[in-house]
């Protein structure tokens, strides 16, 4: 379950998610934009927040054994952190390339592993930072800035 933080200046969100778990695969981008709605935050950053975590969470899902979560929101910048146990990625430039996807022939018949997560998430966030270790997991740091 989610935990969640207050004080008057910040918000901090902390969401697990299970991997493999297709069932429940995209609650958590739901709950994060569901938050960001109900706060105020602008439609175009709940949007482009939106699209980034359900990539997020679908990869941990296709991906990881498990992974966690973490948003905090500040009044300039949406900060979410997303860190996985998993496989990892071994070549991370290529990752990034469009179409480029490693997923198994199970995960392609339900529909994802195209190839355009880590695009997609780049596209949508101001900053992309992206460390993984192979056979251990992988951590993205997406910040996406609310004020210019």
């Amino acid at each position: 379950m989610a935990e969640q933080k207050h004080n008057e200046h910040l918000l901090e969100l902390a969401c697990p998610v299970e991997g493999g778990d297709f069932i429940h695969a995209g609650e958590v981008a739901s709950k994060i934009k569901k938050v960001l709605k109900e706060i105020g935050v602008s439609q175009e950053v709940v949007r482009r927040t939106a699209i980034a975590t359900y990539e997020a969470e679908m990869n941990v899902v296709c991906y990881a054994r498990r992974g966690k979560f973490y948003l905090t929101i500040t009044p300039d910048c949406l900060k979410i952190v997303v860190q996985d146990e998993g496989q990892g990625i071994e070549d991370i430039e290529l990752a990034m390339k469009e179409g480029y996807s490693t997923a198994s022939p199970q995960i392609r018949e339900m529909g994802f592993g195209a190839g355009m997560g880590l695009p997609n998430i780049k596209k949508n966030v101001d900053q992309l930072q992206i460390t993984s270790v192979v056979g251990e997991g992988t951590r993205l740091e997406m910040d996406i800035f609310t004020r210019c």
